[in-house]
């Protein structure tokens, strides 16, 4: 069970259809990524002397490259090690050595940042720029076929920041793409072949966990030629590319439906918009089936299962008369098929209706482990069960309802942020005595980040001396939006801060 063979067999049933598009250009056929795909394999193998197993990384803004490398991994029985472009180049760092990665393909803007780190990832050998010669030549040669792999190979480190502040890397095998692919079609959705998928949301995370249903279907993979979520862009590219499935973060939808070129889209554009990673406004949802019309579907997954946990359908955006539709688009939705999925105490007992508890999930889509992290493994999977540090409550019809997304966890603009690292970077400044890391609501991004600040006695320090010190150690979506100096932080009777106090102050 090689997750390869779904190019293939698309290559087979849709050799025409156009496979990947820059913007409103075609780029390449199913039959002609394959062919691609298998070339690549062969210079990965054979040139770059990997074997099956090893890892290969890339740090890429959205671009086609991103799914020829992909599955060029894939073919020839590699591991791929997707990195969020965003990241800081420590943060790049820290997942090469993890990962161990041998090579790591770039685009442009971020060649510069890999090559900086290189001598601190012993395992990297290569870099290979997607603009360069060195990646076009990968096109030239002879096939591979696709590498036998077994259904639990690792084909896919999805790292994940933990509440340590050290990201983690989810080990997803062939076998849990293709239960999360299979479950698409169960409770998302059925692309008809032919229609399209616009990347607009990072192509490491949920929009790039979509390909493979899309892909699977014939469908086209468009990416945006200015790389990013641009809404006049993005609606331009619906127009060429109909029928479209798009994967957003709530704030992305809301950018959609405040801007005027949203008045411009049209029935049958967009098939589907499957929306997660933060709460959405039922204020906003309502907004968005009003102008866009019943395309939208909510999703409840993490890394460690990809995209899925539980769904809200499209029936169920749709279902208007159900007295309790607004509780429902509030909810997360009902277990996904492929899955099981619990709420229990700390004891792993399931909780009564309506009681809060901690949500347990198991089924094909669960990760194997955390690479080369027993410990976190181990906290974990229990007993065959993903504890996924959420917790939440199933009402008496089986919606779950999220009542907080892990203990302390930010999430801001879709993005997980954990104040654990944001922390550990502030308190290395010698000035600052103790810190804590919490959320604010913010109307557009959902939350931020604020941080309070308790200085030493007879130093000074500036928020922006604190700024400054995030920028050079972490990625600049994560630094606080905020510096709050205090002469002590509230602690309880163990001398715990109490972060719920802090909560109350903004």
């Amino acid at each position: 069970m090689n997750i390869a063979n779904l190019l293939i067999k698309s290559a087979q049933a849709f050799p025409d259809y156009v496979a990947l598009a820059k913007g409103e250009t075609p780029h390449l056929t199913y039959r002609n990524l394959l062919r691609k795909v298998s070339v690549m394999a062969t210079h990965l193998r054979h040139r770059l002397t990997l074997q099956p197993g090893d890892r290969v990384a890339f740090a890429m803004t959205n671009g086609v490259e991103a799914i020829e490398i992909m599955y060029a991994i894939w073919h020839a029985g590699l591991v791929a090690v997707p990195m969020n472009a965003k990241l800081h180049p420590r943060e790049f760092a820290f997942i090469l050595q993890n990962a161990g990665a041998r090579v790591c393909v770039v685009t442009p803007d971020l060649a510069e940042s890999i090559a900086a780190i290189k001598a601190d990832c012993p395992a990297l050998e290569r870099i290979i720029d997607v603009t360069t010669r060195d990646y076009s030549f990968m096109a030239v040669g002879d096939p591979l076929p696709a590498a036998m792999t077994a259904p639990t190979d690792p084909a896919w480190l999805f790292y994940t920041s933990g509440t340590t502040g050290r990201p983690k890397g989810a080990t997803l095998s062939h076998r849990n793409l293709l239960a999360m692919t299979l479950n698409y079609y169960a409770d998302i959705d059925r692309p008809e072949p032919g229609g399209s998928i616009l990347h607009v949301a990072p192509i490491s995370h949920g929009s790039g966990l979509w390909n493979f249903p899309v892909l699977a279907r014939g469908g086209v993979q468009v990416f945006p030629d200015s790389g990013r979520y641009d809404v006049p862009e993005t609606v331009g590219l619906l127009r060429r590319w109909p029928d479209a499935t798009i994967f957003l973060a709530p704030t992305m939808v809301k950018r959609l439906i405040d801007h005027p070129a949203a008045a411009d889209i049209t029935p049958g554009q967009i098939r589907t918009i499957t929306y997660g990673g933060a709460p959405m406004y039922v204020s906003d949802l309502k907004t968005s089936l009003d102008m866009l019309g019943n395309v939208m579907v909510q999703l409840y997954g993490q890394g460690e299962s990809p995209m899925t946990i539980t769904h809200l359908s499209r029936a169920e955006h749709a279902n208007r008369d159900h007295p309790r539709w607004e509780p429902r688009l509030a909810s997360a939705g009902l277990p996904d098929s492929c899955v099981e999925v619990r709420v229990v105490d700390e004891a792993g007992t399931p909780m009564p209706t309506g009681e809060v508890g901690e949500i347990i999930v198991r089924g094909e889509t669960v990760m194997s482990g955390y690479w080369q992290n027993d410990a976190a493994t181990a906290k974990s999977l229990r007993d065959g069960w993903l504890w996924t540090g959420d917790v939440g409550c199933f009402d008496e019809d089986g919606f779950l309802t999220l009542k907080d997304r892990s203990k302390d966890m930010i999430i801001s603009g879709g993005s997980n942020i954990y104040p654990r690292e944001i922390e550990d970077v502030l308190n290395t400044h010698p000035a600052v005595q103790e810190c804590s890391v919490i959320g604010r609501p913010h109307a557009e991004w959902g939350e931020e980040a604020v941080a309070f600040v308790v200085v030493r006695e007879g130093q000074r320090i500036t928020g922006a001396e604190l700024d400054t010190l995030c920028l050079e150690n972490i990625a600049r979506y994560k630094r606080p939006k905020d510096y709050k100096f205090v002469a002590a932080l509230p602690k309880n009777n163990y001398g715990k801060i109490l972060k719920t106090e802090l909560r109350k102050l903004v």
